[in-house]
Order: C-alpha cells, then sequence, then structure tokens
C-alpha cells in the first residue's frame, strides 16, 4: 500500500512542478508569480481543492508526445474567498507558454459549468501565449467552447478576468465577455493582433506595452476596469473586491457588519458645493462622506473621469455608485462616461445590486467629434441602462440637472425609487444664461437688462423647489443628513418588486 501512496505523492509533487524548476525560476525573474502561487495568494488558506491534476494533451504532431506535463497549462479548481466560495483557473505559463489546447480548454470548461450549475462566480488568472499551435483547429475550438460559457454565464455569476501576462489573439475575447478586467502593470498586455503584425500591416511601429500594456486598457480603450503595481496587490485587491459581489444572480450581496451609524451626519457637506455654479468640487468627496467607514471601491478610474463608478456598502449593504464628477469636463456626459456607467448599470441590475446616482450635470458634451462619434447612440445606451434597471434605486441632485441629461441621470421619470435634491439643485432645460439669450434675443444688445433677465430666470429655475411640486424629486433634503436619508430609503425599498413585460430579450442601441 505504501508504494501506492509514494507513487501518487510523487505524481503530484511532479504536478506541482508544472514546467520545471527552470521555467518557474524564469517566471519569478520577470517579477511573476507561478499559477500556484497566485491561487495560494488569492484564496483562503488550504481551501483550494483542486481538479483535473493529472490531465495531459492528446496531440501527438511536431513531436508533442514526447512532452506530456500533467495539468497541461492550466491550474483549475475552487476555494473559498473570505469564506465564500469560487470556481477558477490560473494558466501557468511555465508549461507551453500557458499555450491553450483542446484539453487545457476542457478543464477551463469543467468549471464553468460546474459554477453555472452551483452559482458561484468564476476567477480567471489569465497569462498564456495564445492558441497552441501545434493542435490548430482542434485548440481554436477549445476557444470557442470557452466563449460560449462566459456568453452563457453572464448574468447567472459574475466573472472576472485577472491578466497576468501576455493575452493575444484569440484569447482577449474570453476575458473581454467577462464582468470585469484587472490587469498587473508592465507584465500584462492584452491585444488582438501584436506589434509585429502591426507594423507589417499598417506600418505601424508599437511595443507591445504601449499597443496593450495596463496603461493603454485602463486610460484609453475602457478595456480593463484597473491596473495594479503586482501580482500580490492584484490578487490581494481581488480578494476586496469580491466582497461587494453576490455569488449569482438569485443570491444578493453579503452584507458586512460595520462600526459607521446611520445617523451619522457629514456637516462638510452643507459648505460643499461653490456658491459660483460655475465653480468645481470633487463628487468623490460625496461619495466616501455618504459611504460606510469613507470606502469608495472606485472602478476605471483613469478612463473617463468626467463620471465616476464603483461600489460602496451603506449600512453594511453592497451599493453600486454613479456620479457625475464636476471636475472633469464638468461632469458633462460625453461617449466615453456613457459607456463607461451603462456597462457598470447592467452588471449591478444582473445581480441585485442597488444603485445610488449623484447627479451635477450640465448636459451632454458638445462638438463634431461626439456627434461623429455617435453620442446619441452612445448616450441612449445609458439612458436605456437605467430605463431597464428594476433594482432599487436612489438618485441625489446636489447641483445641475439640465436637459436630456437630467432625464438620463436616473430621473424620476425612468423610474427612479426615490429622488432627492440638495437645496443647492438647479433642475431646468438649461442654464440661465444660454436659455436667457434664447427667450429674450432681441434684448442682447443691452447688458443690464439681459443681466436682469438672466437673475430673474436663476431665481425662477435655479432650486429644486418647481421640481419638488411637480413631485418630480420626493424631497429637498439637508446635504449633512445625505448619508441616513439614502440609507433609510434603501432599507424600505429592499422588497422592491418590479414587473416587467414578456419579451426574449431587449434590444439594447449597441
Amino acid at each position: 500500500m505504501q508504494h501506492i501512496l509514494d507513487e501518487l505523492e510523487k505524481r503530484r509533487e511532479e504536478a506541482r512542478l508544472g514546467g520545471g524548476q527552470r521555467r518557474i525560476d524564469a517566471q519569478h525573474k520577470k517579477g511573476k508569480l507561478t499559477a500556484r502561487e497566485r491561487i495560494d495568494v488569492l484564496l483562503d488558506d488550504g481551501t483550494f481543492e483542486e481538479y483535473d491534476m493529472y490531465k495531459t494533451h492528446r496531440c501527438t504532431d511536431f513531436g508533442m508526445g514526447e512532452s506530456q506535463p500533467p495539468g497541461d497549462g492550466v491550474v483549475t479548481g475552487w476555494g473559498t474567498i473570505n469564506g465564500r466560495p469560487v470556481y477558477l483557473y490560473a494558466q501557468d505559463f511555465t508549461v507551453f507558454g500557458g499555450s491553450l489546447s483542446e484539453t487545457h480548454a476542457e478543464k477551463i470548461c469543467k468549471i464553468m459549468d460546474l459554477a453555472m450549475q452551483n452559482g458561484v462566480p468564476v476567477i480567471g488568472l489569465c497569462d498564456s501565449g495564445g492558441a497552441r499551435i501545434q493542435e490548430g483547429v482542434a485548440s481554436l475550438g477549445g476557444y470557442a467552447e470557452v466563449f460560449w460559457r462566459n456568453a452563457q454565464a453572464s448574468g447567472v455569476v459574475p466573472q472576472i478576468s485577472v491578466i497576468m501576462g501576455p493575452c493575444a489573439g484569440g484569447a482577449v475575447y474570453s476575458p473581454a465577455m467577462t464582468d470585469f478586467i484587472f490587469m498587473v502593470k508592465d507584465t500584462s498586455y492584452m491585444f488582438v493582433t501584436g506589434p509585429d503584425v502591426v507594423k507589417t500591416v499598417t506600418n505601424e511601429i508599437v511595443t507591445a506595452e504601449e499597443l496593450g500594456g495596463a496603461s493603454t486598457h485602463t486610460k484609453k480603450s475602457s478595456v480593463a476596469d484597473g491596473a495594479f503595481d503586482n501580482d500580490v496587490e492584484a490578487l490581494l485587491q481581488i480578494r476586496e473586491f469580491y466582497d461587494f459581489l453576490p455569488l449569482s444572480n438569485r443570491a444578493n450581496a453579503p452584507t458586512l457588519p460595520t462600526p459607521d451609524e446611520i445617523e451619522r451626519a457629514e456637516e462638510s457637506l452643507d459648505t460643499l458645493v461653490p456658491e459660483n455654479p460655475n465653480m468645481p468640487y470633487d463628487m468623490r468627496e460625496v461619495i466616501e462622506k455618504v459611504a460606510d467607514e469613507g470606502n469608495f471601491y472606485e472602478l476605471q478610474k483613469d478612463f473617463a473621469g468626467n463620471i465616476l463608478t464603483g461600489f460602496v456598502r451603506i449600512n453594511g449593504e453592497s451599493i453600486g455608485v454613479i456620479a457625475n464628477q464636476p471636475m472633469v469636463l464638468a461632469g458633462c456626459l460625453d461617449i466615453d462616461s456613457s459607456k463607461k456607467a451603462a456597462r457598470f448599470i447592467r452588471f449591478c441590475n444582473a445581480f441585485n445590486i442597488p444603485l445610488l446616482t449623484f447627479v451635477d450635470v450640465p448636459g451632454f458634451l458638445p462638438g463634431v467629434s461626439q456627434e461623429y462619434g455617435g453620442i446619441i447612440k452612445h448616450g441612449a445606451k445609458l439612458l436605456f441602462a437605467y430605463a431597464q434597471a428594476t433594482v432599487p434605486m436612489v438618485t441625489v441632485i446636489t447641483r445641475k440637472a439640465y436637459g436630456g441629461a437630467y432625464d438620463v441621470m436616473a430621473s424620476k421619470h425612468i423610474r427612479a425609487d426615490v429622488n432627492y435634491a440638495w437645496p443647492t439643485a438647479e433642475i431646468a432645460v438649461m442654464g440661465a444664461k444660454g436659455a436667457t439669450e434664447i427667450l429674450y434675443r432681441s434684448e442682447l444688445d443691452d447688458p443690464d437688462k439681459i443681466a436682469a433677465r438672466t437673475k430673474e430666470y436663476e431665481d425662477r429655475f435655479a432650486n429644486p423647489f418647481i421640481a419638488a411640486q411637480r413631485g418630480f424629486v420626493d424631497e429637498v433634503i439637508m446635504p449633512r443628513n445625505t448619508r441616513r436619508r439614502v440609507a433609510r430609503a434603501f432599507e424600505m425599498l429592499k422588497n422592491k418588486d418590479a414587473n416587467e413585460p414578456y419579451k426574449k430579450h431587449d434590444n439594447m442601441p449597441l
């Protein structure tokens, strides 16, 4: 019996070594952890249950039959993060560069099927050179099987991709279909075609980092939701992020105890909005002062800074936040901010996470580039996402809410549940100056008359009370009491049940 146990342990040790010590050392020299080391950091100690440790590829072409390392370049299984279950796979770059073979894909597909069956999220730690060329179409078929499951799992269980090395060619489309993508600075990159192909086809000279590094995808393309300095920081941040999410669309996000009192007042909010309506202020300060213990887990921080998205907790409950940021483009909505917010809203709605919206929006950004770029359709994505949402929605208008942008930003008319306004709120078709110049065009030659007309318009509309009289705003609240009012509103909305008309699916303006 002992020799059998010894054989088992020998096979396990061989599998744990992946591509061997030399390749492990090479991985470490690049500043990267191995697949198994990453799993150890991500999961609670001792909770990892591995599947298919001994599975090997079936390819015999190009001399592949001479090397059949166990595990075939990916480690799969399940464990727990802060006591909550998760399925995961970690590609092992030390084995054939983490390339995806038919059996490699089968391992990933198995845990994705189990995740959907059991209502548990999936995390992929991606570090792969792409499809295994030696297997030809079989590896491409493996990718397609993974892609299909990404689409089936969408809206069923949360899917998170962490890019921790190369991710190129067809490999990028699996992360692209997941809910969140995080990257590691300087050691990870994503692109459909690499620098060499780009140079050959378009004669553009670009490095891998410039083409598809973390900086590119967090600041320019918006492909990634965040980037971290190294593997360890990335994995620890994913552990923190995981607690904001439910296990599936059949569950709610966990409630975490907090010492922060609901009744806490923030008197500094009473004076946060400047008297000059054209002066900016930091909406992030509002979010942090309303959130439990000031914690705001921001997503896509470096992209479309005119809108903020991310998660907070209020009274221990996970809440999705969308907020116009007056510090960037005066908080105007544009193409990038509309897409950023719409995507986030749809995730929250799919997974039962309530939405809190802070509004200070002077309108949509004007310009030829915006119109040519399709601001009409992209702005409609944001409107569509809000109008379709059935989770509890609370809106707080802090200052400007002008024109169509007022309607779009979770107004009462598109079925937000509770709409509050600060006394500084200005709810109108447009700003006083622009409105006056249209209404009193014949008096434009008289500056004194125009100034008087502007003052008259401001007195009439630069306040929240006209909207409150019509019931478009439920209450005008003291800024200092925002946390208490919002917390109580969400508590009251916990059992919201919104019925939708029957449909196979909607036709979102993509």
